[in-house]
């Protein structure tokens, strides 16, 4: 009987991403041919500077996360004393697979930010894919989680909201309905889980985003960010949010027909930073992906964080040496190191 659930669930899951790659693949189409040139204002967004990224070796979810994830926030330059964070995990979908952050590195990222001295800690998310947040929540074990660290969910995509104007123009949105529990936050954490995405490549801290934007104002999955073009949106949101911390998971990652349906890859790793694009830059890397081939990321690195590998220093484990290329569809084999 359980197989029979988990059989036609899958299904759906195939259904709403076919749906979803009917608008994606229209959306990508219109956007390569029909936006105006890309626009940012060097007044508010300087050169990027030299950044740091910590390459965290972790070869499963049952050891002293905690402890591993306090050195890295140390090592990185993290600081929370006295400060309010939001914590951002990568919520999608039911349990089946590598596809949500997991909870022990969720629970773990609390206990590090207490040691680290933050006054309060909360986790949020806006998942694009299932409306009810709490039968995910529940499911994917990260309820639980939350309950044993003391630690409240805020559903951001039922929290109230207020009006942030765009601080670029990528798309042609000039505003974004932001929840108040992120735009009153210190420190906003995206938490994604290391995974490849059949749309735009890759999904990592800045693609995690996504998921700060309510499905009540943007559709689901996040309809109207799909019409305005997938990286574009991903750079406006991005930019506007602003997350200051990047902890990525992946101790198991997702290669393949991400970020739903690919496959596990065991990556071994956590990548932390102060710099999102740092870290994406990094764990883009560590997948055998060439950041500078992946078009929303080589953007971001020009105006929104160091993208460029030569000025990052790479901090823990060595980085060549923890890569694992992690399997490509077809349409994006053009990405990884070497091609």
């Amino acid at each position: 009987m359980s197989g029979q659930r988990l059989s036609r669930r899958r299904l759906l899951v195939r259904a709403g991403a076919a749906a979803s790659f009917a608008i994606g693949i229209g959306a990508l189409a219109e956007d390569r041919l029909n936006r105006p040139p890309p626009r940012f204002d060097r007044s508010l967004f300087p050169e990027p500077p030299p950044a740091s990224a910590a390459v965290l070796r972790a070869g499963s979810y049952d050891g002293p996360l905690d402890e591993l994830l306090f050195d890295g926030l140390r090592a990185v330059g993290a600081d929370v004393r006295g400060r309010s964070v939001l914590l951002k995990p990568n919520l999608v979908e039911h349990n089946e697979g590598p596809v949500n952050t997991d909870p022990r590195v969720v629970a773990a990222a609390v206990v590090a930010m207490r040691r680290l001295g933050a006054r309060e800690i909360v986790v949020g998310e806006g998942p694009g894919h299932r409306r009810d947040v709490e039968a995910v929540l529940v499911a994917s074990g990260l309820h639980e989680a939350l309950q044993d660290v003391g630690v409240r969910f805020v559903d951001l995509n039922a929290a109230e909201l207020v009006r942030r104007p765009m601080r670029t123009r990528f798309t042609d949105l000039r505003e974004l309905w932001l929840p108040r529990a992120l735009v009153d936050a210190d420190v906003v954490v995206s938490m994604p889980k290391l995974k490849t995405h059949h749309w735009v490549g890759v999904t990592l801290s800045l693609k995690n985003c996504f998921g700060c934007v309510p499905g009540r104002v943007y559709g689901w999955p996040k309809n109207v960010l799909h019409f305005q073009g997938i990286e574009r949106s991903i750079l406006d949101i991005a930019a506007t949010v602003r997350p200051s911390l990047a902890i990525v998971d992946g101790i198991v990652g997702m290669e393949g027909d991400g970020p739903i349906l690919g496959t596990a890859q065991p990556a071994g790793v956590i990548v932390v930073s102060t710099d999102p694009v740092a870290a994406d830059a990094t764990a883009a890397r560590l997948m055998g992906i060439d950041g500078e081939k992946v078009g929303y990321l080589r953007d971001a690195g020009r105006f929104l964080g160091q993208g460029r590998l030569e000025r990052i220093e790479q901090r823990g484990e060595d980085l060549e040496r923890s890569a694992r290329p992690f399997a490509l569809l077809d349409q994006f084999r053009h990405l990884a190191l070497r091609s």
